[in-house]
């Protein structure tokens, strides 16, 4: 039942993320705007979309630009061949009278990522980012000469040793032997040296941005094996040992950079070490919001709103870390707009996002249920979970006013 109210239509914001393995970000943000409408259906809703660098970054700024999609074989992550893609971006941005080359947009998770892994297979000291590296071939062959990987939601913890492998680069072990390609995490307790002399020296010529977690670093407690590795299915002592093993890979790797920080350095740790990998390629890491902020327009986005509803698989302690949750909840804040937040999962840690501008949060699930229960119920999931986020939110207007029979107010009167 619609609440009944006779004052102005509220404005609400929809700018969800996607939930991995289920619903990607334009599909959150209809089945959001659909629970919004049962209640309030005079309500103007504007989706917005997001993408993080993960699922669904490729397709978003292709679509954004009028870009094409190339379907490529590669190597998965468990070491088997699956059918990948990268995209092609369409209309050029201009800065001055500079035009952005022929541009590939790659998203890691397509060739990596922790989708790809079955349940049954996830440990992330032997999956690899092979298929990455074949991915930057694949746009070099197509004409790129400037590629932008999305890191995020992958199943790795390689530190990009496969996609360094795929481009051309040996990673050595201290007798001079190679290290066989696509070993995973694990193989780098052996390293001991990386050539980079034998890569296509196309890359050499060719622009790399990577949109990172800007937070996410390589080595030490807060490294990329300590937090993100059990997440992807290792156990504590597997946990161990990937975190020596990137402790080992950033000390090699700072050796070429000539940055002995290599392993703190902000955004190294980006889905399993793949920056810190990529940034032996000459690569760029940078925000992923602030790159996704060039090609999706956020200017006034706050402007004439009363709400935000934004929306991620999973709210915890790590949302305000460079999550598009987190990075939605600060500007809105800034503009004194209040945000809700609904979640796949509520985790460890997720009361911190009252402190960066979250001002409720609640999670999808009605009862308890399955992994696959949920992925499959999760439009109807989503869809009745806004719907009741707004009748609260409409029980608080009416509260504001004075009690029941005064309307539903706006959140700006």
């Amino acid at each position: 039942m619609a609440i009944t109210h006779s004052s102005p239509s509220m404005r609400v914001l929809v700018c969800p993320s996607g939930f991995k393995g289920s619903l990607q970000p334009d599909e959150a943000a209809d089945c959001i705007e659909a629970g919004i409408l049962a209640v309030e259906p005079d309500a103007s809703v504007r989706k917005v979309p997001l993408v993080d660098g993960g699922e669904g970054f490729t397709r978003a700024l292709v679509a954004t630009t009028g870009g094409t999609l190339h379907p490529v074989v590669v190597t998965g992550p468990i070491g088997e061949s699956i059918t990948s893609f990268f995209g092609m971006l369409g209309h050029s941005r201009t800065k001055g009278n500079e035009h952005e080359p022929a541009t590939a947009v790659i998203e890691m998770a397509a060739a990596a990522g922790l989708s790809l892994v079955p349940p049954q297979c996830r440990d992330p000291g032997m999956t690899t980012t092979f298929g990455v590296g074949q991915l930057i071939l694949a746009a070099l062959d197509a004409g790129a000469r400037r590629i932008l990987i999305g890191c995020g939601d992958s199943g790795t913890c390689d530190g990009g040793a496969g996609m360094l492998q795929a481009v051309g680069a040996r990673l050595l072990e201290e007798d001079g032997h190679p290290i066989p390609n696509a070993q995973g995490g694990g193989s780098l307790l052996r390293l001991a040296a990386i050539d980079l002399s034998k890569i296509d020296p196309r890359i050499n010529e060719t622009r790399i941005d990577v949109a990172v977690n800007w937070h996410n670093v390589l080595c030490g407690p807060q490294g990329v094996a300590a937090v993100f590795g059990p997440q992807k299915g290792a156990t504590p002592e597997q946990t161990h040992l990937l975190s020596r093993a990137m402790e080992v890979f950033g000390h090699v790797a700072g050796l070429v950079l000539g940055d002995e920080n290599t392993g703190l350095a902000p955004g190294g740790g980006a889905s399993g070490g793949l920056g810190t990998g990529l940034r032996l390629l000459g690569a760029t890491l940078r925000p992923r919001f602030d790159v996704i902020m060039e090609y999706i327009a956020l200017d006034g986005l706050f402007d004439n709103c009363d709400l935000v509803l934004t929306a991620e698989g999973g709210i915890d302690d790590q949302t305000p870390r460079g999550k598009i949750p987190g990075e939605i909840a600060r500007r809105a804040k800034k503009q004194g707009v209040p945000v809700i937040a609904i979640a796949g999962t509520i985790g460890p840690g997720a009361r911190i996002n009252y402190d960066v501008g979250i001002d409720a949060f609640t999670c999808i699930l009605q009862r308890p249920t399955t992994l696959d229960d949920a992925v499959s119920e999760a439009e109807r999931l989503t869809r009745e979970s806004a719907e009741s986020v707004m009748r609260i939110v409409a029980v608080g207007r009416m509260l504001g006013l004075g009690g029941r029979g005064r309307g539903v107010g706006r959140f700006h009167d």
